[in-house]
């Protein structure tokens, strides 16, 4: 099998901005200080025996506030240099509309001019900068509107994208506007878990159908001011499979990814790449978790290396270049990370050579970071580089060496 990568392959990582700038004033901000003490006692109930034993950090509420997080915001050089030194050529993060727009309609120039100082720092590293737009969190005063449920959500969403693409176009070229629609939203309309904690499907709706109008106005938007942007969103992707009798196991895995890729069926029209993130594949069982064979990561995720190489062929239909603009896994002592990103590539190499057009890898994430679904915390390891919350020192692990062999080699031996 040929493990060579196409020429001209990105090969890089991605981060978002709550998760590791710090010191952000947001919906989630204030959310956290409210319900940190509420977390930390949740967590007996909520992860396992060996969880709880290898991460008692999770009992400590300061786990689930973000705080400096990582200080990438006046860190973020430093972290490009690592980047810069383990070969990456791209670089994933998301500009943070709270700080763009603290207030409803008042741009903060000073803001736009950081994000833009980011964009040339890796520019002048030689790295090709992807753009999120919104990835989870939101102003204080969209919330207090209604957020996504609210009608005017929408104007206020397009607001603050046209004013980031007029004012970025000539550095950016690859634009990400939405992050995982359906499990943001999940999460934070439909469960309830994480902000705006709304609960319930009457308020999942309209925000879902919202924010699905949003994005192809945007889309639009977007190219109006620059005709030769790349536009797309991030889909959480999870192949569906059942080990349930067929064909009744079959008939539920096809009914759970068509709600689940919904998102993305609605906008196909409006997408110049698909983003993919792939963590692991959805299994409808009877057995509860007894169905997962192998390894599991630190937040007891399967590690499932050929649902990769499954997501890729059912994604192949839509005919589009895709980025895989997330994958990764919790592994704080970096003992599985380094065979989790070969196989990885393995099963999307073979993808490839199947004729699905994937064009780029973003590992997640460069850093140690604040871990956002269902709100985790700091415990959960995610980086190529281990970050030391106390000193704020870097230090890149096994996994950041082992890819950087990849990267050089542009592909696997």
């Amino acid at each position: 099998m040929e493990h060579r990568f196409p020429e001209g392959f990105l090969w890089g990582a991605a981060t978002a901005s709550h998760q590791v700038e710090g010191n952000t004033h947001n919906n989630w901000s204030e959310w956290e200080k409210k319900n940190a003490e509420r977390l930390a006692g949740e967590a007996k109930t909520k992860f396992a025996g060996w969880q709880q034993e290898k991460f008692p950090e999770m009992f400590n509420p300061q786990n689930y506030i973000s705080g400096r997080a990582c200080d990438h915001y006046n860190l973020y050089e430093k972290d490009f240099d690592l980047a810069k030194s383990g070969g990456h050529n791209a670089h994933r993060f998301s500009i943070e509309w709270s700080r763009i727009e603290p207030e409803e309609g008042r741009f903060d120039q000073k803001e736009i001019e950081h994000y833009r100082k980011v964009i040339l720092a890796l520019r002048e590293r030689g790295i090709e900068p992807f753009v999120t737009l919104w990835h989870w969190t939101e102003p204080i005063w969209f919330q207090e509107l209604g957020g996504w449920d609210s009608a005017r959500s929408i104007n206020c969403f397009l607001r603050f994208v046209e004013k980031i693409t007029i004012e970025l176009k000539d550095e950016v070229k690859f634009w990400i506007v939405i992050n995982e629609p359906n499990v943001g939203l999940g999460f934070g309309y439909l469960k309830g878990s994480q902000p705006p904690a709304k609960k319930g499907l009457f308020k999942f709706l309209p925000a879902y159908f919202n924010m699905l109008k949003a994005y192809k106005m945007a889309y639009r938007l977007i190219h109006q001011i620059d005709s030769q942007a790349k536009v797309g969103f991030a889909h959480s992707f999870s192949p569906c499979e059942s080990d349930i009798m067929w064909p009744f196991g079959r008939i539920a895995a096809s009914i759970a990814e068509f709600f689940e890729n919904f998102f993305l069926s609605s906008s196909k029209k409006q997408l110049d790449f698909i983003g993919c993130n792939y963590y692991s594949r959805f299994m409808i069982s009877l057995k509860g978790n007894n169905f997962q064979k192998g390894e599991i990561s630190d937040l007891g995720w399967e590690i499932y290396p050929q649902g990769m190489y499954i997501a890729m062929l059912r994604l192949k239909k839509y005919d589009l270049p895709i980025y895989i603009t997330e994958n990764g896994l919790a592994d704080a002592d970096d003992s599985r990370r380094p065979e989790f990103i070969r196989e990885h590539l393995k099963w999307l190499r073979k993808s490839i050579n199947e004729g699905v057009d994937v064009k780029g890898y973003f590992h997640w994430s460069l850093l140690d970071n604040y871990e956002f679904p269902d709100v985790r915390g700091f415990w959960p390891r995610f980086g190529l580089i281990e970050i030391d919350y106390k000193t704020l020192e870097r230090k890149p692990r096994e996994s950041f060496y082992a890819y950087k062999k990849i990267i050089e080699n542009n592909g696997l031996e």
